[in-house]
């Protein structure tokens, strides 16, 4: 199906902020203002400020009507641990008030919110590796509603110890550590400001397999698939995977369709849904 609403909607910033070449994470994480929040928050901070950047929103004070809507599910895992260990090796006094908002999933997009003076809707996925997908989707969504004027899409996971081992307990690898950041907004309004338009947003859809989703997206057989890539790349990347993939096609897009898929063509997935989104060229 096509995202709902006579609205069209397309990317026109993105945001890398991925420990690795190009992005040092001991600096990038350290700069002014990232005291006392976790890592996903850190990250998701950093990768907010270079999507809109990229978009030519940062500081714009139309942001004021925007959304955030942040996929992640392990973002605040090293809290609740550290939280706990304390708790059962000492007493709930040991623990800093600072970090108590930390506790919460959702605490990387009210960072994000609140340093940019987002005052829309506000939204935490976590529901596996089509979280993605479904944040885009989600944006797109609240757009068409004329619930937000344009959104800010994050996908979040952090390398952080309690993670590492929550993955060795699986028989996970290699698993990303930083964030990526999308800016949609409508077309009209892109073209009205003068924005680049890095992809549309053409279709959506969620299935019980890869064929249903791809259906449900109308995914024309001709489109070019994206999948594997950011697996390959960074590393499995759970919540951020379908926002990863989004920032990829960005950079990848031609004259031909893109469709990203999170699911098993992906490599990831609990095999309880798949989603699938279609990009097309400007």
């Amino acid at each position: 199906m096509r995202i709902p609403g006579a609205v069209r909607t397309a990317i026109t910033g993105v945001g890398w902020a991925v420990a690795g070449p190009g992005f040092d994470a001991a600096t990038e994480l350290a700069r002014r203002g990232m005291r006392h929040k976790d890592r996903a928050s850190r990250f998701a901070l950093r990768a907010a400020e270079r999507a809109l950047e990229d978009a030519g929103l940062l500081g714009a004070a139309e942001l004021g009507g925007a959304a955030v809507v942040l996929s992640s599910d392990f973002g605040n895992l090293d809290t609740v641990c550290d939280f706990v260990t304390t708790i059962a090796t000492s007493n709930s006094s040991d623990i800093s008030p600072m970090r108590v908002p930390h506790l919460s999933s959702q605490a990387p997009a009210a960072w994000v919110a609140l340093q940019h003076g987002i005052r829309g809707p506000n939204l935490t996925l976590c529901n596996g590796a089509p979280g993605g997908l479904d944040a885009v989707a989600w944006a797109c969504n609240l757009i068409a509603a004329s619930r937000a004027t344009s959104a800010l899409v994050i996908g979040v996971e952090p390398d952080t110890p309690p993670v590492a081992r929550l993955h060795a307990e699986t028989a996970g690898v290699k698993w990303i550590d930083g964030a990526v950041g999308l800016v949609i907004e409508p077309v009209q309004h892109a073209v009205g400001r003068g924005a680049r338009i890095r992809a549309e947003i053409a279709g959506y859809g969620k299935g019980d397999d890869e064929r249903s989703a791809l259906e449900a997206a109308g995914a024309a057989p001709t489109s070019r698939r994206l999948g594997s890539e950011p697996t390959a790349r960074f590393g499995r990347c759970s919540g951020a995977l379908g926002v990863v993939q989004c920032a990829m096609a960005v950079e990848q897009m031609d004259d031909v369709a893109v469709v990203a898929v999170s699911g098993p063509w992906a490599g990831e997935s609990d095999e309880t849904s798949v989603s699938a989104l279609v990009l097309t060229p400007r």
